[in-house]
């Protein structure tokens, strides 16, 4: 990290054997957060695309992105640090707007920022939420990007059949078969510090704190690079394009607790999901309950999740190897979902292939 950062020297810390145990990691939280000063919340930044809120549950919204025939494609954005803009951030950068020409009705789930009185909601609560989602629309194809992908595979092992087709980009699915910075994170830092991290917060995660853990790139060669921007790094588009992506990069969602730390613990740590251990709404979930066409995508550089923890999943499910796909696009996390190159390139053939019978 840049800037010599005293918290993100006393964080690399943590990655060295024998020098992390529970309380010196809770004490470095303690003593970062002393010097954290809290900033009005950031105004959430606009849409590249026209859209409209046809539902809204208390921790999410369904967004419309545009009508057609057919069955109705799903994009489920991860709940994680920053917001669902993501996958609309402006032209040239739009996920919606190149999934918009398969010509289908397009929905995306948009997960909301946490409050106080949320703290103590799981990944059983998003699992309801995204069945009462999923059940407005019938039966869908589902695109899940980031940790959307995970949450998505285990409604579709706990509910076969609701999802026709699924598509996973960037998803970390098995922990074990690759290794990512955030994964490294993850196993290398006592639980205890995480939970110090929601004591901090007050029952929640709060992105204003993770942010400064993981800064996103604000140079803008960095952000060119990020985009695969087409245009000149001095240019007026490419500055539109990199002020939309720092505005989306300043805005932080606030997580609940309760799912935080089963996020950490029981599929970071532990790989439950992969295991075939982790149980969700009273049940077990089987992999191979998932019959459905799968179409995965990794970045092969990518800091969050290792091409191996996406592709990993085609050994896990249930569908005949003939009906599983994998591509690897160029870039980082960020670029899977932003670049202009993968959008134009390995999402041309998603759409082609969500095109498909």
């Amino acid at each position: 990290m840049r800037g010599g950062n005293p918290f993100a020297q006393d964080w690399a810390g943590l990655f060295l054997p024998g020098l992390a145990a529970a309380e010196a990691g809770a004490q470095v939280m303690r003593r970062w957060a002393e010097g954290f000063v809290a900033t009005p919340p950031t105004p959430a930044p606009d849409w590249a695309s026209a859209n409209e809120i046809v539902l809204k549950l208390r921790a999410a919204r369904l967004r419309r992105f545009g009508d057609g025939a057919g069955r109705p494609i799903l994009v489920c954005a991860p709940f994680a640090l920053h917001g669902a803009q993501i996958t609309d951030l402006c032209p040239g950068h739009s996920l919606m707007q190149r999934l918009r020409t398969c010509g289908r009705p397009l929905y995306l789930i948009e997960w909301l920022s946490a409050g106080p009185d949320e703290a103590g909601r799981g990944i059983d609560d998003y699992l309801c939420d995204l069945n009462v989602l999923v059940g407005e629309l019938g039966e869908v194809d589902f695109v899940g990007i980031c940790q959307g992908g995970w949450l998505g595979l285990m409604f579709a092992a706990r509910f076969p059949g609701r999802l026709q087709k699924i598509v996973l980009a960037g998803a970390p699915v098995d922990i074990e078969a690759g290794d990512s910075k955030l994964s490294r994170l993850a196993q290398s830092t006592s639980l205890e510090t995480f939970r110090e991290l929601v004591r901090l917060g007050g029952g929640l995660a709060l992105g204003a704190h993770a942010d400064r853990v993981w800064p996103q790139p604000q140079a803008p060669e960095d952000i060119h690079r990020l985009l695969q921007s087409d245009a000149p790094c001095d240019s007026e588009v490419f500055a539109a394009s990199a002020e939309a992506f720092r505005r989306w990069a300043a805005c932080t969602l606030d997580l609940p607790g309760v799912y935080y730390l089963e996020v950490v613990e029981n599929f970071y740590r532990a790989n439950a999901l992969a295991r075939g251990e982790f149980v969700a709404l009273g049940k077990r979930i089987n992999l191979r309950d998932i019959k459905s066409p799968l179409f995965m995508l990794a970045a092969d550089q990518d800091e969050i999740t290792a091409p191996a923890q996406t592709f990993a999943c085609a050994n896990l499910v249930g569908a005949p190897p003939d009906q599983i796909t994998t591509r690897l696009a160029e870039g980082g996390h960020l670029s899977l979902f932003l670049g202009s190159r993968n959008l134009r390139n390995v999402w041309a053939e998603v759409v082609r292939w969500l095109s498909l019978a």
